[in-house]
């Protein structure tokens, strides 16, 4: 039988794998050397979603799911 991975006690490696994820689409986009504005128009997306996936904050599946279909990428490359 598997063993089971207890969460920490707070919640701070939510907030930071969620910056990383943030890092890894800001630096996919600047990699591909598209703007915010080009993934914003492609992904129907509005301009505060794009900064706060860029910044860690909470974001709903289906935007980082249009995001990596605009960059391209597998999402599981962008949340690893």
């Amino acid at each position: 039988m598997g063993r089971v991975q207890e969460l920490p006690d707070d919640d701070t490696w939510i907030t930071d794998h969620r910056r990383t994820i943030g890092a890894r689409i800001r630096a996919e986009r600047e990699r591909q050397k598209l703007t915010q504005e080009q993934v914003i128009l492609a992904g129907r997306i509005d301009r505060v979603t794009i900064w706060r996936v860029e910044t860690g904050e909470d974001v709903k599946l289906s935007t980082l799911m249009k995001i990596a279909r605009v960059l391209d990428v597998p999402l599981a490359d962008l949340v690893r």
